[in-house]
């Protein structure tokens, strides 16, 4: 496998509400250190893929007010490889600009587009399942990664796998499915037909733009310019018009639903999207009570406690509860309401946006 044209595209522009009160607007998921001590999430996507993708080969995503930090957070990748959106539309305008903006730095671009906020535990498999799907973009197809279900979650999107069709150990993909009920993700697990949704995506850099050409024209037909920028200032200007005009859309809608030609790899490596607290108490180590962070315990059991070095947390007789200190905030819940704390946030807006 030639990766001499592979391209990373790190897309870092969420906002990591679920994560309150440690990620705020000018510092969300992405740039925590959530699942690895003392590296950040953005920082172990892009060390994770190194030995594939140069530092001048990644490129990231991310919105206007993040750039600075983001630039901060990567400081091997050159300047002009920070995309600064000026507005949130979604993944895919994210995706198209990443698309014109390598393939007018090389003609024979492919791209590998994965999350900033995502946690891999084995990177030799995971390395390993990057070169099956660069191998299956080989022809022009777009390709996903699918994981192997361990439960009947929720939470993910899934794909429905079809039979397998060449290079790369790939399969065809059935249909997208959006988040289920439990007893339809319980069905999808005892099937053994559906993968979850990753949402990493390879593909050639000319074959996601005659799909967006094809599926999404206004969007593509405003991007296009930008290979024929002459300057970073003027790829500016083409970006903001584009992104005015342009859907708010996820590439999955846009375009992967949509097109001929996508495929799966199935991956299994240890993945998370890290998406809640619960997550970090999964990842966490944790004591035989099954207690994860730093606290004093007595009969406690199953809780997960974030705090400041130095400050005693101590529980008593409690359980499954999440407890995040920080010096402004301080969070305490069920374990099991973990995927709630956004409407904290949404509560705080406009009456205390000084801790958001």
């Amino acid at each position: 496998m030639s990766t001499e044209h592979l391209f990373a595209v790190v897309m870092a522009g969420g906002s990591g509400t679920r994560f309150w009160p440690l990620s705020r607007r000018l510092r969300p998921k992405q740039l925590l250190a959530l699942a690895e001590k003392d590296r950040t999430l953005l920082a172990s996507t892009i060390e994770r893929v190194s030995p594939l993708v140069p530092p001048e080969r990644v490129l990231i995503v991310t919105g206007q007010h993040l750039a600075e930090a983001t630039r901060n957070a990567a400081p091997s990748l050159p300047h002009a490889n920070v995309l600064a959106e000026p507005i949130a539309k979604n993944t895919a305008p994210c995706v198209a600009w990443a698309a014109y903006h390598a393939l007018a730095r090389d003609p024979d671009a492919i791209l590998a587009v994965l999350a900033a906020d995502h946690f891999v535990v084995d990177r030799a498999a995971y390395l390993q399942v990057i070169g099956r799907a660069v191998e299956a973009a080989a022809d022009g197809s777009l390709v996903t990664v699918g994981i192997k279900p361990t439960r009947p979650e929720t939470g993910y999107g899934y794909l429905e796998v079809g039979g397998e069709v060449g290079p790369g150990f790939s399969h065809t993909v059935l249909r997208f499915v959006e988040k289920p009920s439990h007893d339809t993700a319980i069905e999808f697990v005892r099937s053994g037909r559906f993968l979850w949704n990753s949402g990493q995506f390879f593909f050639r850099a000319d074959a996601i733009v005659r799909a967006f050409e094809a599926h999404m024209p206004e969007l593509a037909s405003a991007m296009s310019a930008v290979r024929s920028a002459t300057s970073s200032d003027q790829e500016a200007r083409i970006v903001e018009a584009a992104y005015a005009s342009a859907r708010a859309i996820s590439i999955d809608h846009g375009v992967m639903e949509k097109a001929d030609k996508v495929r799966v790899i199935p991956g299994d490596f240890g993945w998370s999207d890290v998406g809640s607290w619960t997550t970090s108490w999964e990842l966490a180590p944790r004591d035989a009570s099954d207690n994860a962070g730093p606290a004093l315990v007595v009969d406690a059991r199953g809780n997960y406690v974030h705090a400041p070095a130095g400050k005693v947390v101590a529980l008593l007789g409690v359980e499954d509860l999440v407890i995040v200190d920080t010096p402004d905030a301080l969070l305490v819940m069920p374990r099991s309401r973990a995927q709630d704390v956004r409407a904290v946030v949404d509560a705080l807006k406009g009456k205390r946006d000084d801790v958001l």
